[in-house]
């Protein structure tokens, strides 16, 4: 039987899904961290933001061995079908909620820097954590609306989608569709461009432009700051280009032509490099995150001269 997932290289999906976890997960589990204490010391907006991405971050690459054993059966699933339902609510909840917590820290970035005075308003605080709650809640509804979209039964038949159960031998997560689920499934997927992808990403390019104007015409500003303030907008940039628009085409070119396109799953897979990206983003933001990442290349460095003087000792002894 040939489909979607079968046609696509599955060692490239699993390679990618290795990657993306190897260097996300230490990464984002020393930035939540890092955050954690910075709360506890001394609170502002921006470690609130750095927090909820590292959090979302977190729960999408806790759940990534799961589509790591599913590319390794060739896209076959052969774990509880009860499973699929709930690995995908998790998988396609933090790719939705990275794209808002973004568009947060973009917009945060731009007030710090056009309203430096009331930037510093205890009030900032609760207004950050009532942002962070609504875009959970956004996110969430929206998934949970997609989700009933896809599953909801229909007595729809045509030539191109089977009546019945969800998958069909061998057995696929998310993959069949009756007419009435995928003409359902594509308005939430073209709601989601809207909302996930368009107004994020105008968010970001207008307060990044913004910031490094202005920051470009302060004589006193440190150089380094500039250069963190162009890193971070690259870094988000980055983000949206590589992870966020190939998956958003596909829901685009999918509502359009009313279908599945087929090389759907090649964004998708490259959407998990978010988690790879996203540390670009710490680094930038945070001097603790860049201290802590110093101290563990230092350690690094000293294990391998250690090393390296073990073996010159074993060898010359």
């Amino acid at each position: 039987m040939s489909n979607n997932y079968t046609d696509s290289p599955t060692t490239v999906f699993l390679t990618i899904y290795i990657i993306t976890f190897l260097i996300g997960f230490p990464h984002t589990t020393l930035a939540f961290c890092t955050s954690i204490r910075k709360i506890h010391n001394k609170p502002i907006p921006m470690t609130f933001f750095m927090l909820n991405l590292a959090v979302s971050d977190l729960i999408f690459l806790t759940f990534l061995p799961v589509k790591m054993k599913e590319a390794a059966d060739n896209m076959v699933w052969n774990m509880p079908y009860s499973l699929c339902h709930f690995n995908l609510f998790m998988f396609f909840l933090p790719i939705y909620s990275s794209s808002l917590f973004l568009a947060a820290i973009s917009a945060e970035r731009y007030v710090c820097v056009t309203f430096p005075v009331k930037y510093k308003s205890p009030r900032r605080i609760t207004y950050t954590i009532l942002i962070c709650v609504f875009i959970w809640v956004l996110v969430i509804v929206t998934t949970v609306f997609a989700y009933k979209a896809a599953y909801t039964d229909s007595d729809e038949v045509d030539n191109t989608t089977n009546q019945g159960p969800l998958v069909t031998e061998p057995q696929q997560c998310f993959f069949n569709f009756t007419g009435k689920q995928l003409k359902d499934l594509l308005k939430m997927r073209l709601v989601a461009v809207v909302l996930f992808f368009c107004a994020p990403l105008i968010i970001c390019c207008f307060c990044y432009i913004s910031v490094i104007r202005i920051l470009s015409k302060l004589p006193l500003i440190r150089r380094c700051r500039r250069l963190r303030a162009i890193g971070l907008a690259l870094g988000t940039l980055l983000v949206f280009a590589i992870c966020f628009a190939p998956f958003s085409v596909s829901h685009l070119v999918g509502y359009v032509r009313q279908e599945n396109p087929k090389w759907r799953m090649k964004a998708l897979m490259l959407s998990t490099l978010n988690a790879c990206f996203d540390p670009i983003i710490f680094f930038c933001i945070s001097s603790e995150m860049r201290m802590a990442i110093k101290d563990c290349m230092k350690g690094i460095f000293r294990f391998y001269t250690y090393i390296k003087r073990f073996l010159l000792l074993l060898l010359y002894a």
